[in-house]
């Protein structure tokens, strides 16, 4: 937890990503620090939150074929 508090401090767009971030899962530790959440959802074959509505979001289910499924019922 304290590497991430670190990187939070040097982060120089930490406010702006902030703005952005969508995750409502609490205990999170990479709010805010987008490329670690990319790291983190990319090594467990998911999206970070911000590819989701906010409704979607809330399921947890970041699976990409969730998210190709979310994009699909938008298109038609």
């Amino acid at each position: 937890m304290v590497a991430y508090e670190i990187m939070r401090e040097k982060c120089p767009n930490i406010k702006e990503n902030m703005k952005q971030c969508n995750c409502s899962y609490e205990p999170c530790e990479r709010k805010g620090l987008c490329c670690q959440c990319l790291h983190y959802h990319r090594r467990n074959g998911e999206l970070p939150a911000c590819y989701f509505s906010d409704a979607l979001e809330k399921t947890y289910d970041r699976s990409i074929s969730r998210f190709i499924q979310s994009r699909n019922t938008v298109r038609r």
